[in-house]
């Protein structure tokens, strides 16, 4: 059975942004899109589950009105709706490990505060076992690509770089492999970003310079040798390697700013206090502007 690109949608304008990106990237992948609709099963029983009102925008709130609105404007993919009852975290999840990947919208605050991210998708992304994209209400095409110059032909710009967040003592493939992918199929740079940190204590003090430099060296060496059989079976990616000082969440956040699409992993893990994203999972969800592709493993 084929995998879908499947969008939670409830008629808001963060569900709209997300179902125009899960579009263009059915069409990357060649893949069916469905429209799924989450209903929360009476009494009080609602149209949306993002907790944006859209009572006074009919076509928004109307599935089978979104998905003509994106057979028009993307008419090479196929468009599936389908409607369910239930949690919609529980269904979202659900519907997540039977897709290729999931997108959900998110709401973005602006300023120091960053993006609303929901509890409904922070439930998802804890649960799914497969892809889960979060998209930023306004996101548009436009934004995922580079500005094409104005005195050249009219061609299509090329996108901005897709950003993946590793750890090089636990490299896992499923992440690599989705974020070479992905830069694969927008012909875009991978920029391949790796945080660490210094030892506890005053380390440049006590140890001094040329041993912070061999460190950041060693660090280096370990990013490059996770990459090198990922550059071997993607030989047609470009990938930039960038080694920083500094927290994981940090870096990748502020390596992030002109990304296309941030891609970084969560593992798998539950505790007798529920399941977990992660630190850097959590940063990166409430701090970048690009869309982010949360990629659980084990």
């Amino acid at each position: 059975m084929t995998r879908t690109i499947t969008v939670g949608v409830d008629g808001s304008p963060e569900s709209r942004a997300a179902a125009d990106w899960a579009a263009r990237e059915a069409r990357l992948r060649a893949l069916p899109l469905k429209l799924l609709h989450v209903f929360p099963p009476a009494p009080g029983n609602r149209a949306t589950w993002s907790g944006t009102e859209t009572e006074h925008d009919p076509a928004r709130r109307d599935p089978a009105a979104a998905a003509a609105e994106l057979r028009a404007g993307h008419p090479e993919v196929e468009v599936i709706i389908d409607r369910v009852t239930g949690d919609p975290a529980v269904a979202l999840a659900e519907a997540a490990d039977a897709a290729e990947l999931l997108v959900l919208g998110s709401r973005g605050l602006g300023g120091l505060s960053g993006f609303l991210v929901g509890s409904v998708s922070l439930n998802v992304v804890a649960r799914a076992t497969r892809p889960v994209v979060l998209v930023r209400a306004g996101e548009q095409a436009d934004a995922e690509r580079r500005t094409a110059p104005a005195d050249g032909p009219p061609t299509v710009a090329p996108f901005q770089p897709v950003v993946v967040g590793l750890d090089t003592g636990d490299a896992d493939d499923t992440l690599l492999e989705f974020a070479f992918d992905a830069a694969a199929r927008r012909h875009a740079v991978l920029r391949a970003v790796h945080g660490w940190t210094e030892p506890p204590g005053d380390f440049r003090r006590f140890h001094g310079v040329e041993l912070h430099a061999s460190l950041a060296r060693q660090q280096a060496t370990a990013l490059t040798d996770a990459l090198r059989p990922w550059r071997r079976k993607f030989p047609g990616v470009d990938v930039i390697e960038a080694s920083r000082c500094g927290g994981a969440a940090q870096v990748l956040v502020n390596a992030s700013r002109d990304a296309s699409l941030a891609v970084v992993g969560r593992r798998v893990r539950t505790s007798p206090l529920g399941t977990h994203i992660g630190h850097v999972a959590h940063a990166v969800l409430h701090h970048v502007a690009a869309p982010v592709a949360v990629i659980a493993h084990g």
